[in-house]
C-alpha cells in the first residue's frame, strides 16, 4: 500500500503531466472532458497535433522520451504520421555529474573504482535517458572497455513514471471515446514490460552472449565482448569498439573497406539473425553499428532489445514473403489469415482489392526493383485498421532501416533478392527429413497427451448422456469397413513415428546422412497412405 507521502508525490506529477499535456494543446487525450470547463482556456482541436505530442513527450523525461521510441516503431497503433513524427524525438535528459556515477559504480562491483580500472575517463562517451557510457581500462588486464552505467534513480523514476501512465491509460480508455482507437491500456502494457527489460542490464549481457554464440563461425560480423564478473544489473563492462560510423561510408571512401562489402555484411547478418536464428537486432538504425577500425568489420551496438521469433512464425514468415515477392494476392491474403495477422472480419473487399493493386504493381518486375514492398503492405494492413503483432511490425521497420542503410552504402543494394534466398532457404529447411522427424515427434507428444486425457474425457461424456445432458442417436453401418481403415490408419501412423524416431537417433546404415531405416519407413507409409486415399476416399465414391 502506498504511503501518504507517494499518493502526494503521484497527484503532483499526474498534475505536472496534465499541465505539461494543455501546453502543448494535447490535454485532451488524458482528460476526462472533451472541451474545456471555462471558455477562456480555449477548445482543444479534434485532430490530434504530433509535434505537440513529441514535445510534451520530450519535455515530461526518461520515462515519456522510452514511450515515444516504442511508439514510432508501431504506426500500425498510433498511425504513420504521428509514428514519423516520433522520430524526431530528443532526449533532453542533463548529464549526470560523474561523482555520482562513480558511487553507482563502486557500489554494484563492492570496490574502489582504482582497484578495477587502471584508467577512467570521467567524461562519458554518451548520455541518454536512463545511462551514461564511460571509457575505461581494466587493471587486470589492461584492456579498454566501454563502462555503461544507469543513472542513479532512474528504476524508481520510471516505476513510478510507468503506475502513473498505467492509471492515466485505463481513465482515459474508459471516459474518452477518441483514445479508445488508440487501446492505450495495451500500448502502456507493451512498454512496461520493454522498459523494465532495458532497466535490466544483465538482459543485455545475456543478449550478446546468445547473439555472440549463433554467430560462431561467421568472421565477417562481430559483437562486443562482455565481461560477466563486471556487470550487474546497473553496470555492463564490455569490449569497447572504436571506428568508423557507418554513416561516414555513405558520400567517402575509407581505406580498406567497402561500402558494397558492407552493406551486403549488413543484410546477410541482419537477415541470418531474423529468418535463421530468430533473435535479432530490434533496431538496427545505423547509429547502432559502427564498422572496427582494426578489424573492418561491421560491430552491432546496444543489444538491450531483442526481437524474437519461434520456428514456426519464422517458416510461416518465409512463405509470407514468398508469396508476395511471387504476386499471388489470393494465396498471400490466406497466409495472412494463417498466421492471424488479420482476422476474418478484416479480411474485407477493400483490403484484398488494395493488396492485388500492391502485388499487380511489382508483377514482372526483377527482384532489385521491388523495394520498400514489405513496408508497403504492412503500410496497407495499417489503412485497413489491423492492428499487427509485434513481432511483424518490428521485422518490417528493420527490413526498412536495412534497405535505406543498404541503398545509401551501394547503389546496386539488392535486398529482394536476400530476402528471397534467405526465404527459400527456410521453407526448403522445413521439409529436411531431420525436421520433418522432429514434426512428427512433436506430433507424437501431442497424440500422448490426448491419449492419457481420452478416458477422462470419455467417462465425463457418458456421465452426461446418462443425466440426459447430451443425446447420441447413433446409426451402425459398415463396421467392418470402418475397422479396416482404422487398423491402417494406425499402422501409418505406427510407421511414421518409428521412422521420425529412427531419424533422431542418427544410429544404423545411412543414406543421404539419414537413418535409412528411417527414410525406408517414410517411404513406406506414403505408400500406404496413397494406397488408402485411393481405395477408401477416390473408389468409394
Amino acid at each position: 500500500m502506498a504511503s501518504r507521502e507517494e499518493i502526494k508525490e503521484a497527484s503532483q506529477r499526474i498534475n505536472e503531466i496534465r499541465n505539461v499535456a494543455k501546453k502543448y494543446n494535447v490535454g485532451h487525450l488524458i482528460s476526462e472532458s472533451r472541451k474545456p470547463k471555462y471558455p477562456s482556456q480555449g477548445e482543444y482541436e479534434d485532430e490530434l497535433d504530433s509535434s505537440g505530442i513529441r514535445m510534451a513527450l520530450e519535455e515530461l523525461g526518461p520515462a515519456y522520451v522510452k514511450l515515444g521510441q516504442l511508439l514510432c516503431t508501431r504506426p500500425d497503433l498510433v498511425g504513420n504520421e504521428i509514428a514519423e513524427e516520433l522520430t524526431k524525438l530528443r532526449d533532453n535528459t542533463p548529464v549526470t555529474p560523474f561523482e555520482e556515477i562513480r558511487e553507482v559504480i563502486e557500489t554494484e562491483l563492492g570496490q574502489p573504482l582504482d582497484e578495477v580500472y587502471s584508467e577512467f575517463e570521467e567524461e562519458p562517451l554518451g548520455s541518454a535517458s536512463i545511462g551514461q557510457v564511460y571509457k575505461a581500462t581494466l587493471k587486470e588486464t589492461g584492456e579498454n572497455v566501454a563502462v555503461k552505467v544507469q543513472k542513479p534513480g532512474s528504476y524508481d523514476i520510471v516505476a513510478s513514471d510507468v503506475r502513473i501512465m498505467v492509471y492515466l491509460a485505463e481513465k482515459a480508455d474508459r471516459y474518452i471515446t477518441k483514445t479508445r482507437t488508440f487501446n492505450l491500456p495495451a500500448i502502456i502494457k507493451e512498454f512496461e514490460r520493454s522498459i523494465f527489460k532495458e532497466l535490466d542490464y544483465m538482459e543485455e549481457v545475456m543478449n550478446i552472449q546468445k547473439i555472440t554464440k549463433n554467430f560462431e563461425g561467421h568472421d565477417y560480423v562481430k559483437y562486443p565482448k562482455v565481461y560477466p564478473k563486471l556487470c550487474t544489473n546497473r553496470l555492463i563492462n564490455m569490449e569497447l569498439v572504436e571506428g568508423y560510423n557507418v554513416t561516414d561510408l555513405y558520400d567517402n571512401e575509407i581505406e580498406g573497406i567497402s561500402g558494397k562489402k558492407i552493406a551486403n555484411d549488413i543484410v546477410e547478418s541482419y537477415f541470418k539473425q531474423m529468418m535463421i536464428d530468430g533473435f535479432f537486432h530490434a533496431d538496427p538504425h545505423p547509429g547502432n553499428m559502427i564498422i572496427d577500425a582494426e578489424e573492418k568489420k561491421l560491430c552491432y551496438l546496444d543489444l538491450g532489445m531483442m526481437g524474437i521469433l519461434n520456428e514456426t512464425f519464422r517458416s510461416d514468415l518465409a512463405q509470407l514473403i514468398l508469396l508476395l515477392l511471387g504476386g499471388n494476392a489470393n494465396s498471400l491474403v490466406k497466409q495472412l489469415l494463417y498466421m492471424k495477422i488479420i482476422s476474418p472480419e478484416q479480411d474485407t473487399e477493400e483490403l484484398r482489392m488494395d493488396i492485388e493493386d500492391l502485388v499487380n504493381r511489382y508483377i514482372g518486375a526483377d527482384l532489385d526493383q521491388m523495394d520498400g514492398v514489405l513496408e508497403k503492405l504492412i503500410n496497407t494492413m495499417i489503412k485497413h485498421g489491423v492492428t499487427l503483432p509485434r513481432e511483424f511490425v518490428m521485422i518490417g521497420r528493420g527490413v526498412g532501416l536495412i534497405e535505406d542503410i543498404g541503398y545509401n552504402l551501394d547503389k546496386d543494394f539488392n535486398i529482394g533478392e536476400a530476402l528471397q534466398r534467405f526465404s527459400k532457404k527456410l521453407v526448403v529447411n522445413k521439409f529436411n527429413p531431420v525436421n520433418v522427424a522432429k514434426g512428427s515427434y512433436d506430433y507424437l507428444l501431442d497424440v500422448e497427451h490426448l491419449m492419457k486425457d481420452l478416458p477422462d474425457r470419455i467417462n465425463s461424456t457418458l456421465t452426461k448422456v446418462e443425466k440426459g445432458e447430451i443425446k447420441v442417436n447413433l446409426e451402425l453401418k459398415g463396421l467392418t469397413e470402418l475397422k479396416n481403415q482404422l487398423s491402417a490408419s494406425l499402422i501409418i501412423s505406427a510407421l511414421i513415428i518409428g521412422s521420425s524416431l529412427a531419424i533422431l537417433s542418427n544410429s544404423g546404415p545411412k543414406m543421404w546422412d539419414t537413418s535409412a531405416i528411417g527414410l525406408f519407413g517414410f517411404l513406406l507409409s506414403a505408400v500406404l497412405g496413397f494406397y488408402i486415399v485411393i481405395k477408401y476416399v477416390l473408389l468409394d465414391k
